[in-house]
Parts: C-alpha cells; sequence; structure tokens
C-alpha cells in the first residue's frame, strides 16, 4: 500500500526461471539495502560533524548497522545509551528510531543542543499516538518490547497505550472501552504477521480504527515483496543485516514462511558452506540499514564459489526523499534521495 506524501513509482516484475542445476545462480533483489530515512540519518551524522567538528554525540545507533555504526564512530560520532553520558551543552543526535517526550525534555533541562535525526515515518507513527490520545481512544502498539522504535512510541502515551506482539497479546487485552480503540504499529514489521494481528483486534474489537494510511513503511514493505517474489525460485535466501536490525530479520522470517531457508549475515565473512550446500539459484538482499558496499563484497564471495550467473530481479522501482532536519538544511538546501 502507497504511503500518503511520499513519491515512488512502481514495476512490474520480470523473474526467469531457475536455471539447471549445473549453473550455480545468484538472484539479486531489488529494491534492497538504504532506505530513504536511514540516508537523511546517516547524512545528519556526516554533516553534523563537517559543520561542527567531533566529537558529535549520538543518542544509541544511529540506524541498527555494526558496520555503519563502526564507519561513524571512526568519523567523531560517540554513541552513547543515555543522555547521561552527554556533557551538559554538548550537541547530541537523536536517532532514526525516534525518541520519546522524557528524552527531548531531558535534552532540554540539561541544555543538550539536539539535531533529530527521526525518520519522518516514524514521527508519523508519534503524532498520530499523540493525536488518538487526545481524542480519548485507548490504543494499542503492534510491535516488538524493547525495540528503540516502541519505546519511543510508547513513551507518547504511556496511561493509554497497550502493547501487543502476536496473537496471544491480543487475547490478553482488557480494554475498558472497546468503543474508542485504535491501533499502530512499529514501522518495521512483516506484512503477513501484522497481518493476523489486525485481523484479531477486529475480532475482539469491531469498532476498532486504525491509520488513515498503513504505519509499515515503503522500504519494509517493498523488500519484503521481493523475497516474496523470489522464493519460489531459490534454495537459499542470504539477508545482509546486523541481528539487531528489525526489518532485516522480517525478511528472514519472511521467506522460511515460504518454505525457503535464509540466513542473516553481517557481511560476507559469516557465510558457511552449510548454507550453499546443494543451492544452485541464491538470492541475495539487505535490510534498510545495510551499506550496499557490503553486498557487493557478498556477490563477490558467492561468485569465487562459482556462483557465476548474476541476474539483478527489480520488483519495484524506489525514489523516495526525505528533507534534512531544519537545523541543517539551511547548511545543505537539497534533497537525499536513495535508489537502490
Amino acid at each position: 500500500m502507497p504511503v500518503a506524501g511520499l513519491e515512488y513509482e512502481t514495476s512490474e516484475p520480470s523473474l526467469t526461471r531457475p536455471v539447471d542445476g549445473s549453473t550455480k545462480k545468484i538472484l539479486l533483489l531489488k529494491p534492497r539495502g538504504f532506505c530513504a530515512g536511514v540516508v537523511r540519518a546517516i547524512d545528519v551524522v556526516r554533516i553534523a560533524l563537517d559543520l561542527y567538528g567531533a566529537p558529535i554525540y549520538v543518542r544509541k545507533e544511529i540506524v541498527h548497522n555494526r558496520h555503519v555504526v563502526d564507519e561513524l564512530r571512526r568519523a567523531g560520532a560517540i554513541f552513547v545509551e543515555e543522555l547521561s553520558e552527554v556533557p551538559e551543552g554538548a550537541r547530541v543526535i537523536f536517532s532514526a528510531h525516534g525518541v520519546s517526550p522524557a528524552v527531548r525534555a531531558e535534552a532540554k533541562e540539561r541544555k543538550l543542543q539536539v539535531i533529530d535525526a527521526t525518520c519522518p515515518l516514524v514521527t508519523k507513527v508519534h503524532l498520530e499516538a499523540v493525536r488518538f490520545a487526545k481524542q480519548g481512544y485507548t490504543i494499542v502498539l503492534i510491535g516488538h518490547r524493547d525495540h528503540d522504535e516502541v519505546i519511543g512510541t510508547l513513551g507518547e502515551a504511556p496511561e493509554c497505550t497497550f502493547l501487543v506482539s502476536d496473537v496471544a497479546d491480543v487475547d490478553r487485552l482488557e480494554i475498558k472501552d472497546p468503543e474508542r480503540v485504535v491501533y499502530l504499529t512499529q514501522t518495521t514489521l512483516s506484512l503477513d504477521e501484522t497481518r493476523d494481528i489486525v485481523a484479531r483486534l477486529l475480532e475482539r474489537f469491531p469498532k476498532i480504527i486504525g491509520p488513515k494510511t498503513q504505519d509499515i513503511c515503503y522500504a519494509t514493505e517493498n523488500r519484503q515483496l521481493a523475497v516474496k517474489a523470489v522464493a519460489p525460485m531459490c534454495g537459499a535466501l542470504l539477508v545482509v543485516g546486523s541481528q539487531n536490525s528489525s526489518n532485516s530479520r522480517r525478511l528472514v522470517e519472511v521467506c522460511e514462511k515460504a518454505g525457503v531457508p535464509a540466513y542473516l549475515l553481517d557481511d560476507s565473512s559469516e557465510v558457511q558452506d552449510g548454507m550453499l550446500e546443494n543451492i544452485g539459484t541464491v538470492a541475495v538482499t539487505a535490510g534498510a540499514s545495510a551499506p550496499e558496499h557490503l553486498v557487493q563484497e557478498l556477490i563477490d564471495h558467492l561468485q569465487a564459489k562459482g556462483y557465476s550467473d548474476l541476474e539483478e530481479v527489480e520488483i519495484k522501482e524506489e525514489d523516495v526523499r526525505f528533507t534534512l532536519p531544519s537545523d541543517l538544511e539551511s547548511f545543505t538546501p537539497r534533497l537525499y534521495t536513495v535508489r537502490t
């Protein structure tokens, strides 16, 4: 489902049949890798370092990818878990996953110079939570407990928000006024899993309403659709992404649900021989916070193992752009575009 306010085009996939067993082939999925929100967040850190110099403090990982964080750390970014680790009055960047109002209040109290790199699609969910809470609704937030994005969203209206992670959680809900209930979702969930939870919510609370446009982001949806499209054509899927990346883990789950083994890899060094045993066609994709150079290194690794035939499979074209935070836009008044 398209997300209101975003610009992108779609195209019909053109897939070939699996090759003969004697030929080893790579199906390289497209879209893959960085989404617009991740590009924006990484650029925020890089531009801030260029403008103000090191150190620049970043609360939590700017995006959930070890390689990205390590690269920015080498450039002068200092990653902290809590604002108490940031010197009073220093400059700090909030990660793409967003923060709660309590964190913003703490930053103000400590006179920190905040640059907000929250993904606009996450901000959308926060604003929905605030609006529905003001209207007296009970909010059911579908998401994974302890994920940075969920913690931030829960903080917007903790007194009237319930977190559910599966259908069983829905069955345990006790809501005072079932006539005024709304659901919101974490942006990086599995489409199928979320659909089942929403269906159960509708059974229990027939008058429940949802956001005008789905909260699961365009990049999460597109990458999952690409995996579904090629799953019948491959023997295994390799997903480039870190273990703490929710959207990357969902790609593995989507493929496994289709009956095809899938593996989440930080980089090519984690490929094990058993993953490719008797596999003639392997598909490759990357989570929304995984750099393209890691994908290319994985392709090189596979080609060295005899996977000489490479086909890029495009499911949908992406051309999504987010403006920079106002703090930085005056210095670099342009749009950052991601094309995968």
